[in-house]
């Protein structure tokens, strides 16, 4: 079970668990009508570092410095039910049908215990009302800065503790910096040899 702390800061803090946060998916315009579909996500995780969000926030109060330092956006993914997760409906709403995990085999022992590169998986102390979480690495996106400090200050739940983010934060990172190789599909040769590489 990982540790949170409830207490709200002003900022936007590396770990903050926000409500209700959402996603422009599209905007189109088509004979001077203009259509924004958006996602709203019952729950997120931010993940930008929190030197950077401090910063930022402390730039913005004082008008007489550079904004070099200011935020454009944060970065933050959905938390999915783990429930959810194992059943692979976590993305039904949005038409996406995903591989059940077997949360009695091996497959979903290695999720709840963060041994799956993807996934990320947070259980949350009983005093927060939130059900066990996961972040899917492959989903994540950014919100700007000053709309979800205004959007924290009526719907934060909780921040996840420092060790916990870190861990998060380095996880996250690791999956973004893995090298991904193609995959080499098999071209027949003339010759009837093996295709050449």
């Amino acid at each position: 079970m990982i540790k949170v702390n409830k207490e709200i800061n002003e900022r936007v803090c590396q770990g903050d668990v926000i409500r209700s946060v959402d996603y422009l998916e599209s905007i189109t315009e088509s004979d001077g009508t203009v259509e924004i579909s958006r996602v709203i996500y019952p729950l997120i995780v931010v993940l930008t570092q929190d030197c950077d969000l401090e910063q930022d926030f402390t730039y913005r109060l004082d008008p007489q410095r550079t904004q070099g330092n200011c935020l454009v956006s944060v970065l933050v993914a959905p938390l999915y039910n783990a429930e959810h997760v194992f059943a692979g409906e976590h993305l039904l709403d949005l038409d996406i049908k995903c591989s059940p995990i077997n949360r009695k085999a091996t497959e979903g022992d290695y999720l709840r215990k963060n041994e799956r590169p993807r996934y990320y998986y947070l259980d949350f102390p009983p005093e927060t009302g939130l059900v066990p979480c996961v972040v899917d690495f492959k989903h994540y996106f950014s919100v700007n800065v000053e709309h979800l400090r205004l959007l924290k200050q009526s719907y934060f739940v909780c921040k996840v503790a420092e060790l916990f983010r870190e861990a998060l934060s380095f996880r996250f990172a690791s999956y973004l910096a893995r090298v991904g190789l193609p995959t080499m599909a098999e071209v027949p040769s003339s010759s009837g040899d093996s295709p050449a590489l």
